[in-house]
């Protein structure tokens, strides 16, 4: 069951599909105020687990910590890391009472889970201007279900989109692309995807393509294709402030672009320089600003990563004009240490400043509204406006689609991934433990930058690290300019990468099916284990292993130099290991806890009892993959439900699309 509650005058998010009636009176759980912003209260039991709020930091139980659903660009991931670039205000309260909240704002809002004070959940925000949705029902996987429904079906991926891609900043030319292909192919490493970083474009500028390093761009594309491979661009949010490039005159003409109080354009500096904000929350500057993706589909192009979108700013004219003056009076006294501190802080805040977000507006139905106000909804409306484009563009037609900033609703359009994170053995495990969190939201194409995207990856963190992006809806090798290179043939014994890559494809069938059947279904692709073991009191607080569908549970190694690690089993499991000669080891376990040994160059997955899974035989590209072979791996006289389809068609259900598979 769903209630709505209305506080002040709520800004239209788009949140929530379903039509939902407003209540009336008390809360049936915690209390709000309104008294100095928005304040909602409510005293937690002692044993109670808070789950949800996405893509947020530490760990799959968020209690004991305080988070800030604040899209921002923060490259350094730290443990005391409070906002990341998405904005998801769902969360489910488990315990001697379980219901699930959602707040529908989209300006900042912290969740104080237990931090301040260990027994008490209070959410806070500035303006009492928001919907409250209280879900009841009989478990947290149940009202995390309701919630699914409440916000509508996820974004649907191409079936390509499975495959493994391969991307790096730092992608210039045309030759290192088809270097990057030669090499998958020489050495039968499966790729589907090479990812463009900013550096295909002309001066950083959204929608035009180098002239120098890619002079005929279109032909490229269908190289690729020959290949089974699809080049998949960025795009960025900030439009280069350039006379003479048409993006930028068309958005001015127009007055397509956010503005400042006195109706001139805002003035953000990022990748190009001095740059323009399309006004993606004006469903006519959105409109504009979608159609451009067109200059790249009819080259050929069938993805696309929407990046920068929080939108980031490096500084503004006016942030330079403050620094400046505050180095002018730095420079003018005696330099102490204290203020030499403040001085370098002043420098470091120049980036993403509190004061320019307040500085600029969009236009909405004819009012002018503070950017603060929808900070978090502008990567969302970005990303809305490419998938509305693309299917005016290609009807009926499914495009691969992500971005770094997101708010709950853009699930129905896009995909996530989780930004620039590290080459970290700490970052491997929060990957691991975003995963259910983002599904509950409604994230269900989502992966992390395998082998972490800043600083140098080690050869073992880049294998433990595919080993657990063999499982993940988007599985993609990214790394930033200035760090190592990390493609698998920088490094020595490629035939290992060869078998952990090759994994993900002999399970394709499977994971995609299950996909499938999660976004179909309203239901999620990973889960936690206390949702499917809610009476298993090791099984609730184990946080380092995933459901995965109904049939798998995974456990990856996520520590250096670890030969294996000890794991949790419910119930009856089979191990399975994945070896690098080809052979599959398979070893039925009891209930409890095991040491499982587990080579750097093995993939491990627990099958169920009584369950099995689909497995097909080794292939280079999806395109390749011959599901009219499969084979099935697990419990005998076990059978599973395969979900099928063209892959492409947007016009997808559950009727007529399954076959069992024994």
């Amino acid at each position: 069951m769903t209630e709505k509650y209305m506080f002040g005058r709520p800004f239209e998010t788009d949140a929530v599909v379903v039509d939902v009636p407003e209540a009336q009176g008390a809360l049936p759980y915690g209390s709000v105020s309104v008294t100095d912003g928005f304040c909602f209260t409510y005293r937690m039991g002692e044993d109670d687990i808070v789950y949800g709020l996405g893509e947020a930091n530490r760990g799959i139980n968020k209690r004991g910590f305080c988070y800030v659903s604040d899209c921002t660009d923060e490259p350094n991931h730290l443990e005391d890391l409070r906002s990341l670039y998405g904005a998801h205000n769902f969360l489910v309260v488990a315990g001697r009472e379980t219901f699930g909240l959602f707040f529908d704002y989209p300006a900042a809002m912290t969740f104080d889970v237990g931090f301040t004070r260990t027994e008490l959940l209070q959410v806070t925000c500035r303006r009492a201007d928001l919907a409250l949705f209280v879900l009841t029902g009989e478990s947290p996987y149940d009202i995390v279900r309701q919630f699914r429904a409440l916000i509508g079906r996820s974004y649907l991926a191409p079936k390509f989109a499975f495959g493994f891609g391969q991307s790096r900043w730092g992608y210039a030319a045309q030759e290192e692309v088809r270097g990057v292909a030669e090499q998958h192919r020489r050495h039968h490493v499966p790729l589907d995807m090479i990812y463009l970083d900013i550096d295909y474009m002309q001066d950083y500028k959204d929608f035009t393509i180098s002239e120098k390093g890619f002079p005929d761009f279109s032909a490229l594309v269908e190289e690729m294709k020959q290949q089974h491979v699809h080049l998949v661009p960025i795009i960025d949010a900030g439009v280069k402030v350039e006379k003479g490039y048409d993006v930028y005159e068309e958005g001015v003409e127009n007055g397509y672009f956010c503005v400042r109080g006195d109706g001139s354009p805002f003035v953000g500096v990022v990748w190009p320089g001095e740059t323009h904000f399309p006004d993606v929350l004006n469903p006519d500057a959105r409109a504009w600003f979608g159609r451009n993706y067109r200059r790249l589909t009819e080259q050929g192009i069938e993805g696309f990563w929407n990046d920068m979108n929080e939108p980031a700013i490096f500084y503004t004219p006016e942030g330079i004009a403050d620094a400046k003056e505050e180095l002018s009076r730095f420079l003018a006294r005696e330099i102490r240490g204290e203020s030499l501190w403040g001085l370098k802080d002043r420098l470091a805040g120049l980036a993403n400043r509190p004061e320019d977000y307040r500085s600029f507006f969009h236009r909405v139905n004819g009012q002018m509204v503070c950017h603060e106000d929808v900070h978090n909804l502008y990567g969302c409306y970005m990303t809305r406006a490419a998938s509305e484009a693309l299917e005016e563009i290609a009807p009926g037609k499914r495009f691969l689609l992500f971005s770094r900033s997101s708010y709950i609703g853009m699930h129905r359009y896009a995909g996530i991934w989780t930004g620039d994170n590290k080459s970290w053995w700490s970052h491997l495990l929060l990957n691991l433990k975003m995963l259910p969190s983002l599904n509950m939201c409604g994230f269900l194409y989502v992966g992390a930058d395998l082998g972490g995207f800043g600083a140098d990856t080690s050869r073992d963190l880049l294998l433990r690290w595919l080993a657990l992006g063999v499982f993940t809806p988007l599985m993609r090798n990214h790394s930033a300019v200035g760090t190592r290179e990390q493609e698998f043939y920088r490094f020595e014994r490629v035939e290992d990468f060869r078998h952990v890559i090759g994994v993900r494809y002999r399970l394709l069938p499977y994971l995609y099916s299950e996909y499938m059947k999660a976004a179909l279904g309203n239901d999620l692709y990973f889960k936690p284990l206390a949702f499917v073991y809610p009476e298993d009191e090791i099984a609730v607080h184990t946080e380092d292993q995933l459901m995965l569908g109904d049939e798998i549970m995974i456990a990856p190694v996520y520590t250096q130099n670890a030969i294996g690690r000890t794991v949790y089993l419910p119930e009856d499991m089979l191990f399975v290991k994945f070896l690098p000669d080809g052979e599959i080891s398979r070893e039925r376990l009891a209930p409890g806890l095991h040491f499982v040994r587990v080579a750097v160059n093995e993939v491990p997955l627990f099958i169920r009892s009584g369950r099995c899974i689909p497995l097909a035989d080794i292939a280079e590209s999806v395109d390749e993959i011959d599901t009219g072979s499969l084979q099935v791996l697990g419990f005998e006289g076990a059978e599973y439900l395969l979900y099928e389809d063209d892959g492409e068609s947007t016009d997808c259900r559950l009727e007529g699309h399954c076959r069992i598979v024994r």
